[in-house]
């Protein structure tokens, strides 16, 4: 039996040591079709492990690994054969371009180039380049290049590579969109912008040494002209049909992946949790979730499935959508997490500056994996229903909800009780209906959850729960440290309807009155106690006071 290719993404490694292989070979012709195109997916879905099989089966330097091919479908195909390892090949990926400030993105693509020349040591010492371009090649392995000279990069290694080959290069861009999503978190946006512009204006468009460029990442980011002037440039979207397998794994490679481990009893569990996702129209799982799952099922006793995906990195964008979301914003995710649809229209291409505009938001999250088309309403406004994917993504909308929701508790918490102690019912009313319209209709809305909201806004005090008093047990009781100072005892009611909230809120002050709870704590020594009766009808609530 195969070993699962876990976090595998050299596509050497994956056939060399006899990982189970879905075979993407055919994504090489679709790029021989091409001249500089963008592929643009969410994370996870394959896309280094793609670029790592072009570069094996393009690179004139790996002849000797022409092999890994022999068993897959591109060695069938006679119009591809003929390009196998015939070209000089750049390949770098900007991943790992994270860095939180502009000089340190800088220093980290001058360390990329100087590995890329490492790889292409042969040029050092070339007799096919003139001196002033071999020092020059020292000068960027050594790190001391100028900015200029760091923009200019690529082409310049393009021309050298032609020269020393005799043939033109081709260039793979790994993810190119990293160093522009952590510029607009840190706030240097502009200068990545304009450095990046430049970088791929030389690269692909002023570049006489290039046969052929692929990109990938998972939002195209036109506006900003960074492929400003590219004629021969094209995008491949999730909307778009050609290539629309190549990355993830349809419904009969899961088939396959299933009877090849004798799991096919988890087909259903698979499908609800993983799958959803759509490319061109065909329904998509996503593999990195996919394999970590079924090496649970094999190497561990543990069943249950979790979501993967949303554990390799952090979902600090989505955070700040839910923390910074308008009303109707905020409505739409609670509808969405409900399992729900919503309407918007989708942009093509996006800047990291829009983001924060509503609609541009639903477009990021589809981009990025977070939500799935359903249908087009509207073909030329580009109008369409979106929905949550999968039960894995809706767990990190859910999970990503209750965190900020328990932030929301614990930050009104104080202002709550003061308003109690201080009999103030309308302020202490409106702020928790606040608090409660930010819960997500997700949630059980049963007393258990009301318990424990109320509990978390008393955090900071010395609360007891259903403690003995008078001739029963209360909900909850806040006791001063003073038994001089003022308590607050509170009975909790839930309504089937909202028109009752009242009623069962008065309700709920008679039974404090007849079980004497209130009296209870006052024969301990707490002499100024006030009760409230509080009744919750999912986001609402009603509060009324014991009278005196």
């Amino acid at each position: 039996m195969k070993r699962l290719p876990i976090g595998v993404e050299n596509f050497k490694t994956m056939i060399d040591k006899d990982f189970y292989y879905v075979d993407k070979t055919s994504f090489i012709q679709d790029v021989l079709n091409e001249e500089v195109i963008l592929y643009t997916r969410p994370r996870r879905f394959g896309k280094t492990l793609n670029m790592s099989m072009l570069y094996y089966f393009f690179s004139i330097r790996q002849t000797e690994n022409a092999y890994l091919f022999n068993e897959l479908k591109i060695s069938k195909n006679e119009e591809a054969v003929p390009y196998q390892n015939r070209y000089p090949v750049i390949f770098l990926s900007l991943k790992d371009m994270k860095d939180i400030s502009f000089q340190d993105q800088l220093n980290n693509f001058q360390i990329i180039l100087g590995e890329i020349i490492s790889k292409n040591k042969e040029l050092l010492t070339s007799e096919y380049l003139d001196e002033i371009d071999r020092n020059l090649l020292k000068q960027y392995k050594a790190g001391t290049v100028n900015k200029a000279q760091l923009q200019n990069g690529l082409r310049f290694l393009s021309i050298c590579l032609e020269k020393h080959w005799r043939r033109k290069v081709i260039l793979l861009i790994d993810e190119y969109d990293v160093p522009l999503q952590s510029a607009y978190l840190n706030g240097y946006y502009e200068d990545m912008v304009n450095f990046i512009r430049n970088v791929f204006s030389t690269a692909l468009k002023t570049n006489d040494a290039l046969e052929k460029g692929v990109l990938t990442g998972c939002l195209r980011i036109a506006k900003e002209s960074i492929f400003t002037g590219l004629n021969n440039f094209k995008v491949n979207s999730i909307f778009d049909e050609v290539s629309r397998q190549r990355f993830g794994f349809t419904k009969g490679e899961i088939d396959t992946l299933l009877q090849a481990y004798n799991a096919g009893e988890y087909k259903n569990v698979i499908k609800e949790w993983y799958d959803g996702y759509q490319f061109g129209g065909c329904d998509v799982y996503n593999p990195w979730s996919v394999l970590m799952y079924m090496d649970r099922l094999l190497n561990s006793s543990r069943k249950l499935p979790e979501s993967f995906w949303a554990n390799t990195s952090g979902n600090d964008i989505i955070y700040r959508y839910v923390k910074e979301a308008n009303p109707l914003m905020r409505e739409e995710f609670d509808v969405l997490a409900s399992g729900g649809m919503i309407e918007n229209p989708i942009k093509d291409d996006l800047t990291y500056r829009e983001m924060d505009q509503i609609n541009n938001v639903y477009s990021f999250l589809l981009y990025t994996g977070y939500l799935k088309v359903v249908s087009c309403v509207n073909e030329e406004e580009k109008r369409y229903r979106l929905m949550i994917p999968n039960k894995e993504i809706k767990r990190v909308y859910v999970s990503i909800f209750r965190e900020w929701f328990d932030e929301q508790i614990k930050n009104n918490g104080a202002t709550f009780v003061e308003a109690l102690k201080q009999k103030d019912i309308s302020g202490a009313t409106e702020l928790l209906n606040t608090v409660l319209f930010q819960s997500i209709s997700y949630f059980d809305y049963d007393e258990k959850f009301y318990h424990g909201l109320l509990l978390g806004m008393m955090s900071e005090y010395q609360v007891v729960s259903n403690q003995e008093s008078g001739l029963g047990r209360s909900d909850i009781t806040l006791l001063p440290i003073s038994r001089l100072s003022r308590g607050v005892l509170l009975e909790l009611k839930v309504a089937k309807r909202e028109e009752d909230l009242q009623k069962l809120a008065e309700q709920a002050c008679k039974q404090i009155i007849d079980m004497k709870y209130m009296e209870g704590l006052q024969r301990k020594g707490y002499e100024d106690i006030v009760g409230y009766g509080i009744a919750f009808y999912k986001k609402s609530c009603v509060i009324v006071a014991v009278l005196d």
